[in-house]
């Protein structure tokens, strides 16, 4: 299967979860001008980002918060960039929730 299907399923079924992914094109184009334009969050950042809500404990007053997540889609025969897993591990390292899947089955 094509990556851009797989993509597509994983939004619906995150969507189900009641997270709230976007997809993040990344790369550059030239412009007619000739000037490159760079679009994207930055190299390396993951195919889908977004939000879950979670709700805060007691002991932080109980209010719902964004938690940033970033989903890595690959086909079956995908691997990973160095650029992926350094900004994977940067968001889990800052409490985000980071994960490369390969089907809407593998969201957690």
């Amino acid at each position: 299967m094509k990556e851009t299907p797989i993509v597509k399923a994983v939004q619906l079924k995150a969507s189900e979860l009641g997270w709230r992914l976007y997809r993040n094109n990344v790369g550059r184009l030239q412009a007619k001008t000739g000037q490159w334009v760079q679009y994207g969050l930055c190299v390396g950042s993951s195919d889908l980002i977004g939000w879950r809500t979670r709700v805060v404990t007691p002991d932080m007053v109980g209010q719902p918060i964004a938690q940033f997540v970033a989903v890595e889609v690959k086909t079956d025969t995908g691997t990973l960039t160095e650029e992926q897993i350094a900004f994977l591990a940067t968001v889990r390292l800052a409490g985000g929730v980071a994960m490369m899947v390969r089907s809407e089955g593998e969201l957690r």
